[in-house]
C-alpha cells in the first residue's frame, strides 16, 4: 500500500477528499499546511475581494412623481441648474410620463425664488410655453408665472397674464399687489385693490406695507384705518409695517394706540414688533418709553440692542448709548456694522473723541468688521468737531472708495464749526460734483463765508444758486393732533384750515397782550 492510500480513512474510495466535521474547521485552521493540501480552492474560506465590484447605478425614476421628486430635491436647495438638468432628462427621455403641473409649479417657483440666475429667465419661458400647451388656464400655474414675472421686474408681462387669466383667486389678487408695490407700482396695486372682489388681511397688509416700503406713509396710515373700518383684524405683519409708518412721520398718538392694540392682542412679546415699538418712539423722541419697552423684553435681539443704542444717540443720551453697548457685550451680543454706527454716532454727538476712535479700531481690530461709508462719516464727523481737521482730511483721502456728500458734508461742518475757509472751499470743488442739486452744502458755504466776514464770498454763492436754478429748501414744523401730522412752513397758507388757524393765532395774541409778562416770568424765575 502507497502513503496515499494510508492516509484515506476506513470506506473512502480512493481520489475522494477528506472532509471535517462540522464546526470543526477551526480545527484545520491551526495546520495552514492541511488547508493548503487537503481543501480545494471551491472550499477555501472566502476572503474579501481586492476590488469589490461598484453597485450598479439606480436606474431612472419611471412615474412621474418620482421625476417631480428628482426636480424638487434641488430646487429647493437653490440649485437651479441641478432641477433644470433634472428637468430636462426628464422631457428627453423616451420612457419618461409628459410632466404634470405639480412638476411645472415646482420648476416655475424654483425660478421664482432665483430670479436673479440667468437660466431663471429662459427655463421660466420654456415652462411658460408648456403650460400653455397643456395647462392653459390652470390657476395655479398662472398665479406663480404672475409671481416669476414680478420678482423679474417684469411687471408688463405679469399684468398681461393677470388681465388674461379667467379664474382669479385671492392669493392671485394678493401676488399681483405685492409684486406691483415691489416694483414701484402703487397706483396700479391700488386699482388692483380695488378691484378685488372681498380683500382680505392679506390683500390689506400687503398694501400698506408697499405703502411704507415706496415711502407712501400717509397713505398707509389711511389704508390702516380704512382696514380696521372694514372689519379686518390686523395681525402682526400689518402692525409692524404701520408702527414703521408712525416712527416716520413722527404720529406719537397712533403709535401709542397701536401700542395698546398689540397689548390687547397679546402680541407685545413678538420680538419684531417689540423691535418697531422701540424704534417708533426713539425716533419719535421718547427714548424713555423705548427704554420700558426694551427692559419689559424676555428675549433681545442684536436688533433690540442697535433700536436702543441709534436711539439714545439720535436723541443726544450719549452716555446712555455707550453703557447700553457696553452692557450689550457683557451679555454675550456681538455688536454689528449698525451697532457700532450708533456709538460712534454717540461718541461725535457727545464729544467722546478717544472713545470714538477707540471703538472704531475695535471694530476692525476685535470684530473684523470693514468700515463702511456710515462709519468713515462718523469718524469724519467726530474728527471735524474736535478740530481736527487735518487728521479728518486724512481720513478721506485714505478711504477705499470714494467720499459721499455726507462724509464730505461732514467735514464742511467742521470746517464752518471751526472757521476754516480754506478747506471748506477746497471740499466744496467735491461737492458739487458728487451733489450739485444740493441746496444744503451751498448754504453751509456761505453761511461759513458770513461767519468769518467774508460777504463778497456769501454772495457769490447765493449768486451761484440763483444761476444754478437752487433755492433753499426751507425747513418746516409738524403737528400731530388726533392722530393727524400737520406740516407747516415759515408764510405758509395751503394748509386747509389755514384761515381758522389764523384766526386763533389773532386771538392768542389778543389775550396775550392784556398780561403782564414781566410778571409772569419773574414768578417763573422765583422772584
Amino acid at each position: 500500500m502507497n502513503s496515499e492510500e494510508n492516509l484515506k480513512k476506513p470506506g473512502e474510495s480512493k481520489g475522494s477528499v477528506p472532509t471535517c466535521p462540522r464546526g470543526n474547521a477551526s480545527a484545520l485552521s491551526h495546520r495552514p499546511y492541511l488547508m493548503a493540501v487537503v481543501a480545494p480552492p471551491s472550499l477555501a474560506l472566502p476572503q474579501p475581494p481586492q476590488n469589490p465590484t461598484p453597485k450598479p447605478r439606480r436606474r431612472p425614476p419611471r412615474d412621474v412623481a418620482s421625476w417631480t421628486s428628482a426636480i424638487a430635491r434641488p430646487a429647493k436647495q437653490g440649485d437651479l441648474p441641478a432641477a433644470a438638468a433634472a428637468l430636462s432628462a426628464m422631457l428627453s427621455s423616451p420612457a419618461a410620463p409628459v410632466p404634470n403641473d405639480v412638476t411645472l409649479l415646482t420648476v416655475l417657483s424654483a425660478c421664482a425664488d432665483s430670479p436673479s440666475s440667468p437660466l431663471a429667465r429662459r427655463l421660466a419661458l420654456s415652462v411658460h410655453a408648456r403650460v400653455l400647451k397643456l395647462f392653459p388656464s390652470h390657476l395655479l400655474l398662472s398665479t406663480c408665472l404672475v409671481r416669476f414675472y414680478f420678482a423679474s421686474r417684469l411687471p408688463h408681462l405679469a399684468l398681461q397674464l393677470f388681465d388674461a387669466m379667467p379664474v382669479r383667486s385671492a392669493v392671485t389678487y394678493n401676488t399681483v399687489i405685492s409684486g406691483l408695490m415691489r416694483n414701484g407700482l402703487v397706483a396700479a396695486a391700488f386699482e388692483v385693490f380695488d378691484g378685488m372682489p372681498a380683500p382680505d388681511k392679506v390683500s390689506w397688509t400687503a398694501l400698506i406695507d408697499g405703502c411704507v416700503k415706496n415711502g407712501r406713509h400717509d397713505e398707509a396710515i389711511d389704508c390702516f384705518r380704512a382696514m380696521l373700518l372694514d372689519g379686518v383684524e390686523p395681525d402682526y405683519v400689518t402692525l409692524i409695517a404701520v408702527i414703521s409708518a408712525c416712527a416716520e412721520v413722527g404720529a406719537l398718538g397712533l403709535g401709542m394706540w397701536v401700542h395698546r392694540l398689540v397689548v390687547r392682542q397679546g402680541l407685545e412679546r413678538n420680538v419684531r414688533i417689540a423691535n418697531s415699538l422701540i424704534d417708533m418712539y426713539a425716533r419719535c423722541g421718547q427714548v424713555e418709553l423705548a427704554r420700558q419697552v426694551f427692559s419689559g423684553m424676555r428675549k433681545r435681539t442684536v436688533v433690540s440692542w442697535n433700536s436702543m443704542i441709534v436711539g439714545f444717540a439720535a436723541n443726544g443720551r450719549c452716555a446712555d448709548a455707550v453703557e447700553h453697548f457696553e452692557a450689550m457685550r457683557r451679555e454675550g451680543f456681538k455688536p454689528d456694522a449698525v451697532t457700532f454706527t450708533g456709538v460712534l454716532t454717540a461718541c461725535s454727538h457727545g464729544g467722546l473723541t478717544d472713545e470714538g476712535l477707540r471703538y472704531y479700531d475695535l471694530m476692525r481690530a476685535e470684530y473684523g468688521i470693514a468700515a463702511r461709508m456710515e462709519h468713515y462719516g462718523c469718524v469724519v464727523d467726530l474728527l471735524g468737531r474736535s478740530g481736527q481737521l487735518e487728521e479728518a482730511m486724512r481720513v478721506v483721502t485714505t478711504m477705499p472708495m470714494r467720499p459721499n456728500e455726507v462724509v464730505l458734508g461732514a467735514l464742511l461742518a467742521g470746517c464752518r464749526m471751526h472757521g476754516d475757509v480754506g478747506m471748506a472751499e477746497q471740499l466744496m470743488q467735491h461737492l458739487l460734483e458728487l451733489d450739485p442739486g444740493g441746496d444744503a452744502n451751498y448754504v453751509l458755504l456761505s453761511n461759513i463765508y458770513a461767519a468769518v466776514g467774508k460777504w463778497d464770498g456769501a454772495g457769490k454763492v447765493r449768486s451761484l444758486m440763483k444761476a444754478r436754478g437752487l433755492r433753499k429748501r426751507p425747513g418746516y414744523s409738524a403737528v400731530e393732533i388726533d392722530g393727524d401730522v400737520h406740516e407747516f412752513v415759515s408764510g405758509d397758507r395751503s394748509h386747509p384750515q389755514a384761515e381758522e388757524i389764523s384766526q386763533m393765532l389773532g386771538l392768542l395774541m389778543h389775550e396775550m397782550a392784556g398780561h403782564d409778562y414781566d410778571h409772569v416770568i419773574d414768578c417763573l424765575d422765583g422772584g
